[in-house]
C-alpha cells in the first residue's frame, strides 16, 4: 500500500440540522385555474396534501443559521404576495433575507396564491389562504431552528428517466411537448442530512421537471408527482423529503397534461425507488471510504472500508442581483389582437399573466434578476426566482464536478420569467415570447453564477 491510502467520501459538510413541516392543503372551492385553455376554476377535491417543509442548517453550535423552505405551490403572481410569505418568515425569526430561501416545487395542480384573484371564481379564498401559508411557514421555520442538532449531510448523484425535453418543432410550429429526438438533463441529486450517530434527520432531492403531470381537466389539489415521490422515500427512511425543483425551463414529464392522478402517483412512485436506491450507495454518515489493505487472491484485491472521517464544514454565501435587458414589449391591446383567433378564457388568461407578469422587472429603475449562491462543505446551493433552462444546472455541474451543485428554479422573488438558451429565442419557443428578458439573459446568469460559486470555494 502507498503512504497515503486513496480515500473516497461523497460531497457533504458537517454543521447542525434542524427541520419541521406543516401542512398547507388549500380549501375546497379555491381558485386553482393554473391553465390558460379548460374549464376549470376552483378546487373539487384533493388528490394529496400540500406540504411546506423548512430545513435549518447552521454551524455545529447551532449560530448564523440559514433556512431552506419548500412548499407544494406553483409561481408567484406579484411581489406583495411573495412579500407577504416570505416577509413573514424574517420578521419572526429576525434572520437577513440573504439567509432564506422560500423555494415552490411548481406544481400546477396547487390553489392560487395571488390575491389580486380576489374577483375571480374562488379568488374570494385567496386572501385567507396567504394568511394561513405565512403562518404556517412562520411555524415551520422556527420550529426547524428549535431543532437544530449536530449533523452531517451527504450528497449521492444518480439519474432518472422521468425527465423529457419539452420543446417540439411539429409542423414547423413550436410546441410544449416532448421531443424523443433530443436526450434530457435526466439528473437526479439526493442528499441524506444525519445526526451525528447516523440517524437521519431530513433528505433532500434535487430534479429537474415540470410537475405539469395534472392539466386542464384536473380539478383536484395535489403536489404533481412530488407528492408520491414523497410517498415512497419517507416511510423508508422516517424522516421529512424536501423535494427541490431544478431548472426545468425545457424538461417536463413525456406524459402531461392530464386528470389521471394515478399517473401522477406513478411517475412520483419510479422517482421515489430511484431516490431509495440512490441513498443505498451512501456510506455510514460520518464515514469515508479508504482502501486499507491488499489481499493476494487470484488477483491483487484492494479493500476499501470506511474510516471515521470528518466532513468539511465551510460556510458562505452570496447573494447577487444579475443585470437583465428587457425586450421591446408588445402593448396589451396589440396582444389582445393577436390572440383574438384562440378560446376567449384561453386569451384573457393569458392577457392577465402578461399584465401581472410585466410589473415583476418594469417597475424596477435597472432590471436586475436576483441570484442567491450558499456554500455547504463540498456542496453549493444556487437558487433564482425564474424559470431558467437546464443548461444552467449543466454548466455549473461540468464547470465543478468535485462539488454536489444543488440547483433551484422559483425561489424568492422577484423574476418569475422563463431564462430560455439564446438559440431558443431564434425558434419561437413560448418560454422566449412569454419571458419578459432578451437573449442572453441565461448565460449571464451562469456566468454570475459560476463567479460566485468561485469566489466561495477559492
Amino acid at each position: 500500500m502507498t503512504a497515503i491510502p486513496p480515500t473516497w467520501q461523497p460531497p457533504g459538510w458537517s454543521g447542525a440540522a434542524g427541520v419541521a413541516r406543516e401542512d398547507v392543503t388549500a380549501p375546497l372551492g379555491i381558485r386553482m385555474r393554473n391553465w390558460g385553455y379548460g374549464d376549470r376554476d376552483v378546487a373539487r377535491r384533493i388528490h394529496r396534501p400540500l406540504t411546506l417543509t423548512a430545513l435549518a442548517l447552521a454551524d455545529a453550535d447551532g449560530t448564523d443559521p440559514s433556512l431552506l423552505i419548500t412548499v407544494d405551490l406553483g409561481w408567484w403572481r406579484t411581489t406583495a404576495d411573495e412579500t407577504r410569505v416570505r416577509g413573514a418568515v424574517l420578521a419572526a425569526t429576525g434572520l437577513s433575507a440573504d439567509r432564506v430561501l422560500l423555494h415552490l416545487t411548481h406544481t400546477h395542480a396547487g390553489p392560487s396564491i395571488c390575491a389580486q384573484d380576489h374577483d375571480l371564481p374562488g379568488g374570494e379564498l385567496v386572501d385567507a389562504y396567504l394568511d394561513h401559508l405565512a403562518a404556517r411557514a412562520v411555524a415551520a421555520a422556527t420550529g426547524a431552528l428549535a431543532d437544530l442538532r449536530p449533523a452531517t449531510m451527504q450528497w449521492v448523484l444518480a439519474h432518472h428517466g422521468l425527465a423529457a425535453v419539452r420543446d417540439l418543432t411539429l409542423d414547423g410550429r413550436a410546441l410544449l411537448a416532448f421531443d424523443p429526438a433530443v436526450p434530457a438533463d435526466d439528473t437526479l441529486l439526493v442528499g441524506l442530512v444525519s445526526e451525528e450517530h447516523g440517524a437521519p434527520v431530513a433528505t433532500l432531492v434535487n430534479y429537474a421537471c415540470h410537475p405539469t403531470t395534472l392539466g386542464w381537466d384536473n380539478d383536484a389539489l395535489s403536489p404533481d408527482y412530488p407528492g408520491a415521490m414523497r410517498a415512497v422515500v419517507e416511510p423508508a427512511t422516517g424522516v421529512p423529503c424536501l423535494f427541490l425543483q431544478g431548472a426545468s425551463g425545457d424538461l417536463g414529464p413525456r406524459e402531461q397534461y392530464g386528470a389521471d392522478t394515478d399517473l401522477a402517483d406513478r411517475h412520483g412512485a419510479g422517482l421515489g425507488h430511484a431516490v431509495l436506491g440512490a441513498l443505498a450507495t451512501l456510506p455510514t454518515p460520518g464515514t469515508a471510504l479508504v482502501c486499507t489493505s491488499v489481499v493476494e487472491s487470484g488477483a491483487p484485491l484492494g479493500v476499501w472500508e470506511p474510516v471515521p472521517t470528518p466532513a468539511a464544514s465551510a460556510r458562505g454565501s452570496i447573494a447577487t442581483q444579475v443585470p437583465v435587458e428587457l425586450k421591446t414589449l408588445t402593448p396589451i391591446d396589440e396582444l389582445a389582437r393577436q390572440w383574438a383567433h384562440i378560446d376567449p378564457r384561453s386569451r384573457a388568461e393569458r392577457l392577465r399573466r402578461a399584465e401581472r407578469l410585466r410589473r415583476t422587472y418594469t417597475d424596477m429603475s435597472a432590471p436586475v434578476h436576483p441570484l442567491w449562491v450558499w456554500r455547504f462543505g463540498d456542496v453549493v446551493v444556487v437558487a433564482h426566482p425564474g424559470e431558467a433552462y437546464s443548461a444552467l444546472q449543466t454548466s455549473l455541474r461540468a464547470r465543478f464536478p468535485q462539488l454536489a451543485v444543488v440547483v433551484l428554479n422559483l425561489t424568492n422573488g422577484p423574476g418569475w420569467v422563463y431564462l430560455p438558451t439564446r438559440q431558443s429565442y431564434d425558434q419561437e419557443r413560448y418560454q422566449s415570447w412569454q419571458t419578459l428578458v432578451q437573449a442572453g439573459s441565461l448565460e449571464r446568469l451562469v456566468a454570475a453564477a459560476q463567479a460566485a460559486v468561485a469566489e466561495l470555494v477559492a
